[in-house]
């Protein structure tokens, strides 16, 4: 029987490219998305086409209730999950005299809130199962090095490193393990409205990274090679810190 593994935001960009990577390795995954029905059924068919074994488990990772219902009634059906890759989260910038509250609440509420209202519901039963699992939050480098105009992605994507330090010091028993991955710049459509060319002239490789890359490691963190690995913080961005 395949492993299962959840990601968060899997219909494009690094989820996308992290559910490819996994079904490639041979687990089951379970595609999230929050709306974009079109852009997740393009993957699930993408997995499916190659013989994967993949599924569609729509919610909004900032609804708690929802996201709780969702993935306990998933487990209840087809199985517990081995792991979970928790990618979902959004911008909303602006420099932090102009940051608005609603642009304050609603990064922390999915970025960082959703940690909780993934994990959590999760968590126990990886626990019950005793089969070990895997844990890999994604961060950023925002959250390492700050970016000007990021206050608010900055805290929430800095509050998952320390809580996801935590979660692996209380899962290390388990043989479960919990890992972050912090990407530089990549290639996806939160790049859209900034000057590129400015951008890679703070990279030293001079380039923007690829889902790909993000997702080669998020893959090796999830195999039997990574089983003595937790409680770090891995960045992905071409020598930029």
């Amino acid at each position: 029987m395949k492993k299962r593994v959840l990601v968060t935001g899997s219909s494009r960009g690094i989820g996308r490219a992290v559910v490819l990577e996994l079904s490639s390795a041979g687990f089951e995954v379970v595609l999230n998305y929050k709306s974009n029905h079109t852009k997740a059924k393009e993957v699930l068919e993408q997995i499916q086409s190659k013989g994967g074994c993949a599924s569609l488990l729509p919610f909004d990772v900032s609804n708690r209730a929802v996201a709780r219902k969702s993935i306990e009634e998933n487990a209840q059906e087809f199985g517990t999950f081995y792991g979970a890759v928790c990618n979902a989260g959004i911008t909303a910038d602006a420099a932090f005299p102009a940051l608005s509250g609603e642009d304050w609440d609603v990064v922390i509420h999915t970025n960082l809130d959703g940690f909780y209202n993934v994990l959590h519901p999760l968590v126990m039963p990886m626990i019950l199962a005793k089969k070990g699992g895997r844990i890999v939050t994604l961060s950023s480098i925002s959250a390492l090095a700050g970016n000007p105009g990021q206050v608010n992605y900055g805290a929430a994507k800095a509050g998952i490193i320390g809580a996801t330090r935590a979660l692996a010091q209380e899962l290390a028993k388990r043989k479960i393990t919990a890992n972050c991955v912090a990407p530089g710049l990549i290639e996806t459509d939160m790049l859209a409205e900034i000057p590129l060319d400015e951008a890679k002239k703070r990279i030293p490789m001079r380039r923007l990274g690829k889902p790909e890359e993000v997702a080669g490691l998020v893959c090796f963190l999830f195999s039997e090679k990574a089983a003595y690995i937790t409680g770090q913080v891995i960045s992905v961005n071409g020598g930029m810190l």
